[in-house]
């Protein structure tokens, strides 16, 4: 019989897979974070997949009249579906009153168990290596809809804008290996370089707040060192490309190089001590230039 410690171990994990999922699905962030979190990311990017396209499943006939039988004979057994008989006790009658609450209860927790029920499929698919199969997958192939739902796990699963900002620049990464696959593609191509572009921005402004918050100059570093390696790594997709991919290229490069100089101005910003920004734009918080500055 497992430990009690087990039982409970194994009911928090499922809970917390619960909330994963429902925040991954755009529900309330709990702003919290166990220590299993990291194990889960990939059953949630899994679950997310199973519910956004559901497999189709044939119940075998023999299985529905045999387990529609077995309900029956445990609904007479324990007498569910009966009227009270005359004169029982008031007790008995309250706990038949209490019964019918249950599928109220059942249903305001139908969301979680569901997202339970998926963890049990989940598990058995995600050790069968599908989802490390997905990391080299491209626009395109069949398991590339697996990968980036992981990716939106590890962002529900983040706990702080800076983790989602720099999880949103390694996806910027990631993004690029993919174009780089794709040359010759055009539409292919131009598409994965916007969503890197997207994602470059999306990491960019959490970072570059983040940073304008806290009065760091500092935290600004991580910017500039994406800046640095990924401006080189894009530069190389010019290499024998044809014209419209060289113009699509050249448009990522100028978004990097923006992004370099809204670096320094906020880091000149922060040194001058000036108050925090109050524009913004797609980089985040726009500074005034300090004074005396040419």
């Amino acid at each position: 019989m497992p430990a009690v410690d087990d039982i409970l171990s194994s009911r928090r994990r499922a809970e917390r897979f619960a909330q994963l999922l429902d925040e991954a699905n755009g529900g309330r962030r709990h702003h919290v974070r166990s220590r299993v979190d990291g194990q889960l990311v990939q059953l949630v990017a899994v679950g997310q997949r199973l519910a956004a396209d559901p497999p189709t499943v044939e119940v075998d006939p023999d299985f529905r009249t045999g387990l529609r039988a077995m309900l029956l004979a445990t609904a007479e057994r324990e007498g569910l579906g009966t009227a009270p008989a005359a004169g029982e006790p008031a007790a008995t009658r309250t706990a038949s009153a209490r019964g019918s609450l249950l599928p109220a209860v059942t249903a305001r927790r139908a969301r979680a168990r569901g997202a339970i029920l998926i963890g049990i499929a989940v598990g058995a698919i995600a050790v069968s290596g599908i989802s490390a199969a997905s990391e080299n997958a491209v626009p395109g192939d069949a398991l590339y809809g697996m990968k980036r739902s992981k990716e939106s796990a590890q962002l529900a699963l983040a706990s702080s804008d800076i983790s989602r900002g720099q999880l949103f620049l390694d996806f910027a990464r990631t993004r690029l290996g993919e174009a780089a696959e794709l040359r010759g593609d055009r539409l292919g191509f131009s598409a994965v370089l916007d969503d890197m572009d997207a994602d470059t921005r999306q990491g960019i402004r959490l970072l570059t707040t983040a940073a304008v918050q806290r009065g760091e100059a500092a935290s600004l570093d991580t910017v500039n060192t994406f800046v640095t390696s990924q401006r080189r790594a894009v530069g190389k997709l010019l290499d024998g490309a044809d014209r419209a991919d060289r113009e699509r290229t050249r448009r990522s490069l100028v978004l990097l190089e923006s992004i370099r100089e809204r670096s320094d101005a906020l880091r000149a910003a922060i040194g001058c001590g000036l108050p925090a920004p109050r524009t913004s734009d797609t980089l985040g918080p726009a500074p005034a230039a300090c004074p005396g500055a040419r």
